[in-house]
């Protein structure tokens, strides 16, 4: 159990690190429009986005 968290927080870093190093002015335009965005968005793309990931995992768990 751990060491498949530990790799999920892994693989997270290696494709952050892949957007910061290939794309850091995307990056940077990516944060200017999230600031102009309303906190609501912002909270609903983040609950989406965990909504997301969690129904990927719960697919791949079943097969």
């Amino acid at each position: 159990m751990t060491q498949t968290i530990l790799t999920g927080i892994a693989m997270v870093l290696i494709i952050e690190g892949l957007a910061y190093a290939l794309a850091p002015s995307l990056i940077e335009r990516m944060l200017e429009a999230m600031r102009a965005m309303p906190l609501d968005l912002r909270r609903l793309i983040g609950v989406s986005s965990m909504a997301a990931g969690v129904a990927m995992l719960w697919i791949l768990q079943a097969f």
